[in-house]
């Protein structure tokens, strides 16, 4: 991870991670998936841990997540490693749109880029883990 340009002491992980327990391991396995891969195997674990039976669409959407922010965004878009106890900035707007954020939220996460296809794939995943995963 790169620091930040400006003040070095400003925390890189400002944000607390989400209470919703499906929306954590999410979030790990979007961190983990830009680390290691999209078939990264800790990943696909968390998921069969946390969603059961039903892990395969959310398994599948955030794959499907992290390819369409990264193939589109019109920017770098910062992620703490697995382990870190907070999220970025960036983290905190992928989350918002997984949650129902708008396009809006889109907009600050990949720098005004088009990339609809990213959008409904968030809310697919929102859905998902709504589905698997009530409060």
């Amino acid at each position: 991870m790169t620091e930040p340009t400006g003040n070095r002491d400003a925390d890189p992980l400002p944000l607390a991670l989400p209470t919703h327990t499906a929306t954590r391991i999410v979030l790990v396995m979007i961190r983990r998936m830009a680390a290691h891969g999209l078939r990264d195997a800790r990943a696909a674990m968390l998921a069969l841990d946390v969603f059961g039976p039903q892990f395969q669409r959310p398994l599948l959407l955030t794959r499907s997540l992290v390819v369409e922010l990264a193939r589109t965004s019109g920017r770098r878009i910062e992620l703490a490693p697995c382990c870190a106890l907070g999220m970025t900035r960036d983290e905190g707007l992928i989350v918002d749109l997984i949650g129902g954020g708008g396009l809006a939220t889109l907009a600050a996460l990949t720098d005004d880029s088009e990339c609809r296809s990213a959008y409904a794939t968030a809310e697919a995943l929102g859905a998902a883990i709504t589905d698997c995963c009530p409060v």
